[in-house]
């Protein structure tokens, strides 16, 4: 019998493994959402602050003016909004966490098969070992 309650509580831990990879590759994903919306949605500036008509500027990625990149030595406002480094700032958070995400699903995965695994080889042993009438 401690071999069984030994053998849930494995499993009960590798579930649990696997929960935190899937939450961890989740909030890998809100921020590659987080990271496209920053690159393709188009956003307003400010001149000043709290100005009543601020600057409409085009989304980073998909702009044909030179505005993400050249567009502060023009005097756009649209330029000092939103940097790439902001952008890179979030791509970068995702890495470790989708990295330690991906890793703990996989251990937790693989941790519960193969306790699945070791069930299903003790239960062919003892069929075997009956004797045949």
């Amino acid at each position: 019998m401690r071999s069984r309650e030994f053998e849930l509580d494995f499993r009960d831990k590798a579930t649990k493994t696997r929960t935190w990879g899937v939450v961890l590759l989740s909030l890998a994903a809100v921020l590659w959402v987080w990271c496209a919306v920053l690159l393709t949605t188009s956003y307003q500036a400010d001149r000043k602050p709290d100005d009543t008509y601020p600057d409409d500027c085009e989304s980073r990625l998909f702009t044909d003016r030179g505005t993400a990149n050249e567009g502060e030595l023009h005097g756009d406002y649209c330029a000092q909004e939103r940097d790439w480094p902001e952008v890179l700032a979030v791509l970068g958070m995702s890495v470790p966490v989708s990295v330690a995400g991906g890793t703990l699903f996989a251990m937790g995965t693989v941790s519960r098969r193969i306790s699945s695994y070791g069930q299903a080889i003790r239960e062919l042993d003892r069929l075997g070992e009956r004797p045949k009438a």
